[in-house]
C-alpha cells in the first residue's frame, strides 16, 4: 500500500521545494521572497512559517524588485540555484510581471508563485479579482503567459505532482531555462490532500550539457578554416556553460579574436590579448572595426540583439558568413546562420578538436592597445581646470582605479549600461548587467541578489538619479538584513541617456531633464538623506577624487552604502559607439529633424543581415 501524508496543498508545495537539490548538495530553491496578501497569507504563508529554515522566508517591499533580487542572484549563480517569490492575487501579481519578463529575455530561472481566485469561484468576485467577460477561466495571472518559460494554475491540490516537476524541469533545462509561473488559488492553498511520500523524498536536478551533432562541428570547423578575418562574439551562455577557459584557449591555439556582449562580457577578462571588448553600439573602436572587417562572425550563446550588431550594420564585410552556436535552434539558426545546437564548452572543445593545428590568420593587436589608451584618457580624472560636474565615463575611471579582482559591477538601465560596456575594464566574473530588457529600476534590488550570491564579493552598483527613483525600496531590505554592497548614484537631475537620444534623433530636450519638464519648481531631491532614511550609510562625493576615497573606505562596512555624486547629463562616452535604428520621424518638424532623418536613411541603407 502506498504510504500518504496528510498536507495541505500549500505545505506540499513548500516541503516538495525544500528537498530539490543541486549536485553540490545544496538546496535549489535558495529560500522565498514574500509579500503576504489576502490570496497568500493563509495557505501559503502558514505553510511557510511552519516549515521554517528548511525554506527560509524574506519580506521584501516590493514584488517587482523581490523577484529583480532573485534574479540577479540566479545569474549570478549561474542558473545553478535560484529562489522563489510569492505575493498576493491582484496587484502584487501583476507587479511580477514586469520582472518575469526581464527573466524570460535574460534566459534565467525564478519561481513566481502568485496567489489566484478561488478555484471553487463561490465569493466571486473577490477583492482584486480581474473579471474577463468573456471567458471564467481566465485570472489576472494570466498576464504571466506570454512572458514565462511555464505557466500552471494550480485548482486541484493534486495538480502540485505534476505542476512542480514540470516547473523545475524549466527551470533546469539548459535550453528552455527561464521564469516559471505557478499560480495558486487561494482556496487550493488550505485543502487537504493524502501526498504520496515518495513525492518528498530529496530530488537532485543535475544541468545537462547537450552534446553538438558532429556533422554541424564539421560544418562549421570547414568554415573556420576557410576564413581570412574570423571574429568570435562571446555571450551569456559562455559563463552560463562555464567555458570562459576553454574560449581562451580556443582563441588562443586558433588565433581567433573575440569580442563579448552585454552578458558576456567579463567571462575573460580585459588583459587577455585577444579580447577586442565588446561589439555594437556601446562598443569599442578596435571590436567594431574588426568586426567590420570579418568574413566569419562565430557567435557563442549569444541572442544577436540589436545592441550588439548596432542593429545589423556592424558586420560590413559584404563576404561575411554567420555562425551561431546555442543551446536552443530558435537562437542557433537566427539570420540563415550556419547553427550548431549544443551546450557551448563541450561544442568549443570538439570544434578545437575537428580544427586540429589550423590558426587564423594573425590578427592585428595595434587597434587593441589604441583603444586601450583611449579609455585611459576620456576615463582620467579632470583636472585642476576641469570640468566642474564630472562626466558618467570619469565616474567609471574612478571606480575603476579603486576596484579590485574581487569586485562586481553592475547595473542595468539608463547611461552607465552603455558607458560601462564600452570603457570598464572587467576582470574575470567581475561584470553584471541586466541589458537584455534594459529594466530601470533592477539594480538596488539587483545588487542585493549579487551580493547574497557572492557574499565573498565586493558589489559595487552603478545607478541613475531617474532609475533610483523608479525603484529603491529594497535598499531598507539589505539594511535589515545587513546586505552590504555600494551604490554610486550619479545624479544628472533627469533621465540623461534618453534625453541624448531625442537630441541625436533631432529632437528637442523635452520631458527628460527635469529642467525640460512642465514643472512649477525644479526639483533639489536630497538623495543622501533620502538613502539614509531607510537605514543606509550615505554621503555626498565633491569630485572625483573624494569619490574613490568614499569607495575604498566602504569596504569595511555591514550594510549598504550610498555615495551620491553630480554628473554632467550632456557628454556621452566620447569613444567608441555605433549606430543604432531607433526611427526618426519621415515628414513634418523642423529642419532639425530633417537632418536627423537624412543621416537615420543613410545608416539605414547600411543594414545587412545574413538572411
Amino acid at each position: 500500500m502506498t504510504k500518504t501524508i496528510p498536507l495541505t496543498a500549500a505545505q506540499a508545495l513548500v516541503r516538495w521545494l525544500a528537498v530539490q537539490m543541486t549536485e553540490d548538495g545544496e538546496r535549489f530553491i535558495e529560500g522565498v521572497w514574500a509579500i503576504f496578501g489576502h490570496g497568500n497569507v493563509a495557505g501559503l504563508g502558514e505553510a511557510l512559517h511552519g516549515i521554517g529554515d528548511r525554506l527560509p522566508t524574506w519580506r521584501g517591499q516590493n514584488e517587482q524588485t523581490m523577484a529583480h533580487a532573485a534574479i540577479a542572484f540566479a545569474k549570478t549563480k549561474r542558473r545553478r540555484k535560484a529562489m522563489a517569490v510569492t505575493s498576493s492575487i491582484g496587484p502584487g501579481a501583476t507587479n511580477m510581471v514586469t520582472a518575469a519578463a526581464l527573466a524570460h529575455v535574460n534566459r534565467l530561472p525564478v519561481l513566481l508563485i502568485p496567489g489566484d481566485i478561488f478555484a471553487n469561484r463561490r465569493p466571486d468576485p473577490v477583492l482584486q479579482q480581474i473579471e474577463d467577460f468573456d471567458d471564467g477561466t481566465i485570472s489576472a495571472n494570466d498576464a504571466f503567459r506570454p512572458v514565462v518559460r511555464y505557466f500552471d494554475r494550480i485548482s486541484r491540490p493534486e495538480h502540485l505532482l505534476t505542476a512542480l516537476p514540470r516547473a523545475l524541469g524549466v527551470m533546469t533545462d539548459p535550453a528552455n531555462c527561464g521564469p516559471v509561473c505557478v499560480a495558486f488559488c487561494q482556496d487550493v492553498q488550505a485543502e487537504a490532500y493524502d501526498y504520496p511520500a515518495a513525492f518528498f523524498e530529496p530530488k537532485v536536478w543535475r544541468i545537462r550539457r547537450p552534446l553538438p551533432d558532429l556533422s554541424e562541428v564539421d560544418a562549421v570547423a570547414d568554415l573556420i578554416r576557410a576564413a581570412k578575418k574570423p571574429v568570435i562574439v562571446a555571450g551569456g551562455g559562455v559563463i552560463y556553460s562555464g567555458a570562459e577557459h576553454t574560449l581562451a584557449g580556443f582563441a588562443h591555439r586558433h588565433r581567433i579574436p573575440f569580442v563579448e556582449t552585454q552578458a558576456g562580457k567579463g567571462a575573460n577578462s580585459w588583459e587577455h590579448d585577444l579580447n577586442f571588448g565588446s561589439p555594437g553600439v556601446t562598443g569599442s573602436e578596435c571590436a567594431n572595426e574588426i568586426c567590420a572587417a570579418a568574413d566569419l562572425v562565430i557567435g557563442i550563446g549569444t541572442r544577436f540583439q540589436d545592441f550588439t550588431t548596432g542593429s545589423w550594420t556592424v558586420f560590413g564585410n559584404e563576404a561575411r558568413k554567420l555562425v551561431s552556436i546555442n543551446l536552443h535552434g530558435y537562437d542557433a539558426l537566427k539570420h540563415g546562420a550556419t547553427g550548431i545546437v549544443g551546450d557551448a564548452r563541450a561544442t568549443i572543445e570538439q570544434l578545437s578538436a575537428a580544427l586540429g593545428s589550423h590558426t587564423a590568420p594573425e590578427p592585428d593587436l595595434g587597434p587593441r592597445a589604441a583603444w586601450h589608451a583611449k579609455v585611459a584618457e576620456v576615463t582620467a580624472a579632470p583636472g585642476a581646470a576641469g570640468n566642474v560636474a564630472p562626466t558618467d565615463a570619469q565616474v567609471i575611471g574612478a571606480v575603476q582605479r579603486v576596484a579590485t579582482k574581487d569586485s562586481i559591477v553592475m547595473c542595468a538601465a539608463g547611461t552607465m549600461p552603455g558607458a560601462l560596456q564600452v570603457l570598464w575594464q572587467a576582470a574575470q566574473g567581475g561584470y553584471h548587467m541586466e541589458y537584455g530588457y534594459s529594466c530601470m529600476g533592477y539594480e538596488v534590488a539587483g545588487a542585493m541578489g549579487i551580493k547574497l550570491a557572492a557574499p565573498e564579493k565586493e558589489v559595487i552598483c552603478f545607478v541613475g538619479d531617474g532609475s533610483y527613483m523608479m525603484a529603491n525600496s529594497e535598499l531598507a531590505t539589505a539594511v535589515m538584513r545587513r546586505v552590504p554592497f555600494t551604490v554610486v548614484l550619479t545624479d544628472n537631475r533627469g533621465y540623461g541617456c534618453i534625453n541624448r537620444l531625442q537630441i541625436d534623433c533631432g529632437g528637442a530636450g523635452f520631458n527628460n531633464l527635469y529642467k525640460d519638464c512642465a514643472v512649477e519648481d525644479l526639483p533639489e531631491i536630497d538623495f543622501v538623506a533620502h538613502a539614509r532614511s531607510m537605514g543606509a550609510h550615505a554621503e555626498k562625493a565633491s569630485g572625483i577624487s573624494d569619490l574613490e576615497v568614499r569607495i575604498a573606505a566602504a569596504r569595511g562596512r555591514t550594510k549598504p552604502t550610498v555615495i551620491v555624486i553630480d554628473t554632467d547629463p550632456v557628454p556621452g562616452t566620447d569613444a567608441g559607439g555605433h549606430w543604432w535604428d531607433v526611427a526618426v520621424p519621415e515628414v513634418g518638424g523642423p529642419e532639425r529633424l530633417e537632418a536627423a532623418r537624412e543621416r537615420y536613411a543613410t545608416n539605414a541603407r547600411n543594414q545587412r543581415s545574413f538572411d
